[in-house]
């Protein structure tokens, strides 16, 4: 397809290929072509940057997700992040598949996870997996731990409440020797530090102690 695209001279015969390609993609969907799906999203992601529409394929994203295997959940996860924005009812779909990847054993799916998390989370997302992400700020791998940060960042700034139950575990990414924890740390405090007042005055504490360890 790709190859079919970039030999076309006009943007008539451009759209003309897109167009066979789409009614292809749907027939597959509507046939729920289960081999081809994972090929398909990628297809659709590729129309998507062109600037054509493919809200059709939203739910194939879904499905992907939903997936055991790690390939198709991430390229689910990659079309989720490029086909949708928070702004889709699609959305209130994932919820459930996010938080069981939030907690799954493989750290490789939770890290996809908390990246879409981090893209796409809405209020009511932030609301409903903001414990998990907070629990993912603890843990012993460090790019998770980067992730969650990264993540609760995002969280932050669409519920502002959600800022005391992260003060904690912030404040101790404070101490990390990890450079990419401790950046992503720093960031995670100055947001907090900015729509909490005390938080601000707790973190100030907690550095005050630090400051005095340290040097």
């Amino acid at each position: 397809m790709i190859r079919a695209i970039r030999a076309c001279k006009t943007a008539a015969e451009e759209r003309a290929v897109v167009r066979k390609e789409c009614a292809a993609i749907r027939s597959a969907i509507s046939e729920n072509d289960q081999f081809f799906r994972h090929r398909n999203l990628a297809k659709l992601m590729f129309i998507h940057m062109l600037g054509y529409p493919t809200h059709f394929g939203q739910l194939e994203c879904l499905k992907l997700i939903a997936a055991v295997d790690f390939p198709e959940k991430r390229i689910g996860y990659l079309g989720l992040m490029l086909l949708l924005d928070e702004r889709q009812e699609v959305l209130m779909l994932v919820t459930n598949s996010l938080k069981q990847d939030l907690n799954h054993s493989n750290q490789y799916i939770v890290g996809l996870a908390l990246c879409a998390l981090g893209n796409i989370c809405s209020a009511e997302m932030a609301m409903d997996l903001a414990p998990e992400v907070e629990r993912l700020l603890l843990s012993r791998d460090q790019n998770i731990k980067k992730k969650a940060a990264l993540c609760s960042i995002r969280i932050i700034r669409k519920v502002s409440d959600l800022a005391e139950n992260l003060m904690s575990p912030a404040a101790l990414l404070l101490k990390e020797k990890h450079h990419g924890v401790l950046i992503a740390g720093v960031q995670l405090c100055t947001d907090l530090c900015k729509v909490s007042a005390s938080v601000l005055e707790y973190l100030r504490k907690v550095l005050l102690i630090m400051t005095k360890i340290y040097y």
